[in-house]
């Protein structure tokens, strides 16, 4: 490359890559990554094929467990320091075991309602990221 000359293509890679959804936001939104309109989800927490809008393909994102370890992890930090302040506190047994029962509805539910965005949100950092499979080689004498 000469000194003082653009290099159009990098500056129009650079564009493209600016002008595509961000990847949090697609996510948090569970929408596409790709155009940020289409949904992602055809059930709770199974992929579409494909994106209605652009026909970005879904069928190689794999999020495995890494969404569920991070909301229960996220979930844990928030909620696990009430159930060892609540057995302490100087209040009526029934009064506990209530505190203690709604503590386990509120854990479930905010695991449920994160899990799908948690979800989106790797599987879109995926796409952006374009992760592949990891691949060993073998010896190769």
């Amino acid at each position: 490359m000469l000194k003082g000359r653009v290099d159009v293509s990098r500056a129009n890679r650079h564009l493209s890559a600016m002008s595509k959804v961000s990847p949090i936001s697609a996510g948090l939104s569970e929408r596409c990554p790709n155009c940020g309109q289409g949904r992602v989800f055809r059930g709770y927490l199974k992929f579409k094929n494909r994106c209605e809008a652009c026909g970005q393909d879904f069928t190689q994102s794999d999020t495995a467990d890494g969404p569920a370890f991070f909301v229960g992890f996220i979930v844990l930090i928030f909620f696990a320091p009430f159930g060892f302040i609540i057995p302490m506190a100087d209040q009526p047994l029934w009064w506990k075991i209530l505190l203690m029962f709604i503590l386990v509805i509120v854990t479930i539910v905010a695991s449920l309602i994160l899990l799908p965005k948690a979800k989106s949100l790797m599987m879109a950092l995926q796409v952006a990221n374009q992760a592949k499979q990891a691949e060993l080689k073998g010896d190769e004498d």
